[in-house]
């Protein structure tokens, strides 16, 4: 994932940035408890296509993010 395009990209949701998660090839809103998957190398950033994620997942990608 190109670093600049991550910093410009936020969550649809929640309006915050996303971390990627680049094992799981996903960007991760951690106040909206979401994983938005890339697919081919593009973010698909549709509330429909997330995946909902636990609050002890958030957590643990909120202290990557620090």
């Amino acid at each position: 994932m190109d670093p600049k395009l991550l910093e410009i990209l936020v969550c649809p949701v929640s309006k915050t940035k996303l971390v990627f998660d680049k094992e799981h090839q996903e960007l991760i809103s951690t106040s909206a408890n979401l994983a938005y998957p890339i697919r081919d190398g593009i973010p698909i950033l549709l509330e429909d296509e997330a995946r909902q994620i636990s609050a002890e997942e958030a957590e643990k990608y909120r202290k990557q993010k620090a």
